[in-house]
């Protein structure tokens, strides 16, 4: 079950990457289908850069809001990043990784969702 937790968490890191121009960005709740998380949050950055500024992006905007990761990997090489939040786990890859990996195709069972989904 999706809480109002989870989805407020989901909001503000969907805002923080998209005020670091996420490409592609995709909300898929993954609440029915399995047991790790409620959402994943796909994103794509065109360089190192790109990638490592919306992870910080959204790590500061969830700190300041009260939430901290359980883990954070892939941070230095930002080909993918892996942010995990408990109920929200965000993905932001660099382009060529977001193909080869195919995250929504692997989890297509899920509901793909808008950010105005997470409202109440």
């Amino acid at each position: 079950m999706v809480t109002n937790n989870s989805k407020e968490t989901a909001k503000i890191a969907v805002t923080a990457l998209e005020e670091k121009k996420a490409k592609d960005l995709k909300l898929l709740d993954i609440s029915d289908v399995s047991v790790i998380a409620d959402y994943f949050i796909i994103a794509s950055g065109s360089n190192r850069n790109q990638v490592q500024a919306m992870a910080d992006e959204v790590e500061e905007k969830l700190g300041k809001a009260g939430f901290t990761p359980r883990q954070v990997e892939g941070y230095q090489t930002a080909n993918w990043i892996l942010m995990d939040y408990q109920d929200i786990i965000i993905h932001i890859f660099d382009e060529e990784n977001r193909l080869f990996y195919d995250l929504e195709r692997i989890w297509r069972d899920g509901n793909l969702m808008e950010k105005v989904d997470l409202e109440g």
